[in-house]
């Protein structure tokens, strides 16, 4: 707000409002727009610099509700309010800009004391329970830049880099001056604190929110409601927070669903998740991640694109040296009714576990696998779960949940059921059960690996359905790699189409929270933030946002360097023959693989 547009208020105009039944510490501290009207403000009481625009016209307050601008019944202090807007019943109204086009009514209080970064910089301790990954949240937080900061702790240095990065920009944030964005509605709640509240936002019905920030725009506007409690928070676009749900020290990012009594206390909640009845505590719920359960506790994990079973509970306590475990399950699994486990355990990508586990164990070598308690030990069925209705139907919904709206979404998210990452995980699987096959003497039923038991059995028939999930992989990227040809394309037209370039993507890849990237990109990224090379926010996202783009040739570059390794020839050079057998058996292994999830689904 200009104050060049801005004078003195009249003699006619003091008087005028004095009739109105407004009064004012000191009269020659109210600046009003050179247009300003006097009847459009009643009841109010001014202290400090306020700026007042021009009240004139209505203003739809809610759906189908249309009221009068103005100022009215309301106390306001260091205030400077827009043109368009609508104030009334608002006990006490401190240190705010208030854009065009606000509606707050019957408010107790909304007001900024001191100097604050609104919720930016608050240190939260996640995943851990006992400290040693502490984050601090802000308002252009993605899940990528929380699980790099986090997840790579053993490189201190840049650890170090990159949480100066993020303390630089929350610094920019502090501020003893608050903003309520244009198009705001704000309504039937009772204490606001030191709160940011971005363009579109509602607020209706909300009991306390402190130190935060609420973070949206037109496109995909934040909404917070009846009974909700949080404090030391940052709620970001899309977000529908609702029915007494209780945050402290926790991010909201875009989308996300919370309410009926959820409660949350130093976690991450990323794109698109669902919290409602249970508790979080020193949670990483990556996208799509879903407690909606009562006697549901998520504690100490990370975890991403995961469904929680009613009841489930994990222990972090050893109970003589504190809550210092922390466990994960990667992407895709999910816990049946009543799970529990002991932390620390680590449960691989797509797997289910049912029961309850008293022991440790990590089955992160075997993804689509099933983790059931059997006689009180942890039994590991691998492979089980790719043929099942359940993951093929997860794998297709979550591309059309998508809640965002907003243009530029802060998470980057790869929805490819197989992948380089998953291939290579699956790769593992068959190397291991191959050689455990070979070692375990006929006479003994179980063999142990990493804290689980897997039957004998079971080991040659996982292994063949882990190799059909290959053959599916390496069909469906060839596939899509040479799209519809040419009738009059020549075998060198095929290659060229085959032909991955200089991008990187044959060894290791890893998945960064919805990411997936070859993990010698995501280390070039690290080099460039301990070089300085990298040393703001908008810079970690544009880097982050081009390994995004660049997935599909690095995942066609380690597809193909699959190809090269089964047919002993370079891509370049691939024979029709050898061509014909991978499509050929994509083919088959697809139908198969299909039959078999048919034949679940029957079920």
């Amino acid at each position: 707000m200009s104050v060049e547009n801005h004078r003195l208020l009249t003699t006619y105009e003091i008087k005028k409002l004095g009739e109105q039944g407004c009064s004012a510490e000191d009269w020659s501290q109210i600046f009003v727009h050179e247009d300003f009207v006097a009847e459009s403000v009643r009841g109010c009481r001014f202290e400090g610099t306020v700026r007042l625009g021009i009240f004139a016209g209505t203003i739809e307050t809610e759906s189908g509700i249309t009221k009068k601008c103005g100022i009215y019944n309301s106390y306001l202090r260091n205030c400077d309010i827009a043109s368009g807007v609508y104030i009334s019943e608002v006990k006490s109204l401190a240190g705010y800009h208030i854009e065009t086009n606000v509606a707050i009514e019957n408010v107790s209080s909304l007001v900024v004391r001191g100097e604050t970064s609104f919720g930016n910089g608050i240190l939260i301790e996640v995943i851990n329970e006992a400290g040693g990954r502490e984050l601090p949240i802000f308002d252009m937080l993605s899940s990528q830049i929380a699980y790099l900061a986090l997840m790579y702790r053993h490189d201190m240095a840049f650890t170090s880099a990159i949480l100066d990065i993020i303390g630089d920009y929350c610094r920019t944030k502090r501020s003893d001056r608050g903003r309520i964005g244009t198009g705001a509605r704000i309504r039937d709640a009772h204490i606001l604190r030191n709160v940011w509240i971005g363009d579109d936002a509602v607020i209706s019905g909300a009991s306390l929110l402190e130190e935060g920030t609420i973070m949206c725009c037109r496109e995909s506007p934040a909404f917070v409601g009846e009974g909700v409690i949080a404090k030391q928070f940052i709620i970001l676009s899309g977000s529908t927070i609702d029915s007494s749900a209780i945050i402290h020290k926790s991010f909201i990012g875009e989308g996300v669903t919370m309410g009926k009594q959820f409660s949350a206390e130093n976690s991450l909640f990323f794109a698109n998740c669902e919290a409602f009845h249970g508790e979080a505590c020193s949670l990483f719920a990556g996208p799509y991640s879903v407690t909606h359960h009562k006697s549901t506790l998520m504690i100490a994990n990370l975890c991403s694109f995961f469904n929680a079973g009613s009841g489930t509970n994990q222990s972090n306590h050893m109970y003589k040296l504190g809550p210092v475990h922390q466990g994960i399950f990667e992407r895709g699994s999910k816990t049946g009714s009543f799970a529990y486990l002991i932390l620390p355990c680590v449960v691989g990508a797509y797997t289910v576990v049912m029961g309850k586990h008293y022991g440790n164990f990590d089955s992160s070598d075997f993804p689509f696998s099933y983790i059931t308690e059997e006689k009180g030990k942890s039994e590991l069925t691998p492979a089980m779960n790719i043929f099942t209705v359940g993951t093929r139907r997860d794998s297709e919904k979550w591309p059309k949940r998508d809640r965002r709206k907003n243009r530029d979404k802060l998470d980057l998210i790869h929805f490819d059921l197989l992948n380089p990452y998953i291939a290579g995980k699956i790769r593992n699987a068959i190397h291991i059960l191959g050689e455990l096959s070979e070692k375990t003497p006929k006479s003994q039923d179980y063999v142990t690996y990493k804290g689980i038991s897997i039957h004998r059995l079971l080991l040659k028939a996982a292994r063949k359905y882990y190799e059909m999930a290959m053959k599916v992989y390496i069909g469906q990227e060839l596939a899509l790699r040479l799209g519809t040809p040419d009738d009059n394309a020549t075998m060198n037209t095929v290659r060229n189409l085959l032909n991955p370039g200089e991008t990187e993507g044959t060894g290791k890849w890893v998945e960064i929270c919805g990411l997936y990237a070859p993990a010698l990109t995501i280390k070039s990224l690290m080099e460039k933030v301990k070089s300085g090379e990298i040393n703001t926010i908008p810079q970690l996202h544009e880097a982050l946002q081009k390994i995004y783009e660049g997935y599909s040739s690095s995942a066609w570059k380690y597809c193909s360097y699959l190809i090269e390794q089964q047919t002993g020839s370079e891509i370049s050079e691939i024979t029709p023959e050898s061509l014909v057998q991978l499509i050929d058996d994509w083919k088959s292994n697809a139908i198969k693989l299909n039959n078999m999830i048919l034949k679940d689904a029957e079920k």
